[in-house]
C-alpha cells in the first residue's frame, strides 16, 4: 500500500493564514538567503488545527547553520507570536540542512516527514526529491528509537512540575507520543499510517485489545485541561511506557 500526501492546494484554516504569513516574513528577513525552504507539519498542515488547542510545527530548511542566531530568532518569534497570536498553543520549529535532507540517510526520516507530513510553504520543495512511501517497520522503527527518552524526560518533567500549567503541558505531549507509538509497533500488520493521535490509539487497540485501559487514560491525558496527580501520570508511565519498550524490542528481533 502506498502512503496518501497531504494535498497541498487545499487552503489553510482562515485563522491560520495570517500566523502562516507572518511566520515565513519573520523568518525569510531573519536568515535571509540562508533559507532554503519551510514546511508544515501536524495539525495546522492537516487542516484540523482546533484554535485555542493545537500549535503550529514548522520545518526549517537552510544552506547552512545558524546556531549562533537561532535562539534569537526563535525566541523573538515565539514572543511575537503569543501576543499576535494568542489562540497558537505553541510554535515548534525542526532545522535541518537541505544536504542533509537530500541524503539517503535521511530518507526514513526528512524523507518520510517532508513527502507524507508536510506541507511546502516557502522555496524549493524537497518533496518532490522523494517517491511514495509503503508503511513498514523501518519507518515505524525509526520515528520511535527515541521513545526511552522521551519517558525519561517527561517522567521528570511531570514530577517536577510547579504549575499546572506546566504539567497539563507535559501530560498533553507524552500522551501524544505514546499514543502514536502504539500504533506505529501495529504498522507491519496494519500496513496504513495514522497521524492523529486519537486515531493511532483505535487502530492500534485492534490488535491488543487487552491495552483498553491504558489508551483510554492516555485520551484523557491527552484531552484534559486539568493537572491528573502526578503518581496516577508516572505510574502510567512507568508501566505502560515499559510495556511499549519491550514490544519494540521483540518486534525488532522478529523483523529485524
Amino acid at each position: 500500500m502506498i502512503l496518501s500526501t497531504i494535498d497541498s492546494k487545499q487552503p489553510f484554516q482562515p485563522e491560520y493564514v495570517p500566523v502562516i504569513r507572518e511566520l515565513i516574513h519573520f523568518l525569510k528577513n531573519g536568515l535571509g538567503k540562508n533559507l532554503h525552504s519551510l514546511y508544515l507539519y501536524g495539525s495546522v498542515a492537516r487542516k484540523t488545527a482546533v484554535p485555542g488547542r493545537s500549535g503550529v510545527d514548522i520545518v526549517v530548511v537552510t544552506h547552512r547553520g545558524f546556531e549562533d542566531q537561532r535562539a534569537t530568532l526563535v525566541n523573538t518569534i515565539k514572543w511575537r507570536f503569543q501576543k499576535a497570536y494568542p489562540y497558537v498553543k505553541t510554535l515548534s520549529f525542526k532545522t535541518a540542512l537541505v544536504g542533509d535532507v537530500a541524503s539517503l540517510d535521511s530518507i526514513f526520516s526528512w524523507g518520510f516527514l517532508l513527502r507524507h507530513c508536510s506541507v511546502c510553504v516557502h522555496g524549493e520543495n524537497l518533496q518532490e526529491c522523494f517517491g511514495d512511501f509503503e508503511p513498514s517497520w523501518e519507518i515505524a522503527k525509526h520515528w520511535n528509537n527515541d521513545l526511552e527518552d522521551w519517558l525519561a524526560v517527561y517522567r521528570h518533567r511531570i514530577g517536577r512540575a510547579d504549575k499546572p500549567e506546566a504539567q497539563i503541558s507535559a501530560q498533553k505531549v507524552i500522551a501524544k507520543k505514546l499514543l502514536r507509538a502504539s500504533y506505529s509497533l501495529v504498522i507491519p500488520q496494519d500496513k496504513n499510517w495514522f497521524d492523529d493521535p486519537v486515531d493511532c490509539g483505535r487502530q492500534f487497540l485492534k490488535y491488543h485489545p487487552e491495552k483498553q485501559l491504558e489508551v483510554e487514560r492516555l485520551g484523557m491525558l491527552l484531552q484534559l485541561e486539568r493537572a491528573v496527580p502526578k503518581r496516577s501520570v508516572v505510574g502510567l508511565l512507568d508501566s505502560y511506557g515499559d510495556w511499549l519498550l519491550k514490544q519494540y524490542k521483540r518486534t525488532e528481533f522478529k523483523i529485524g
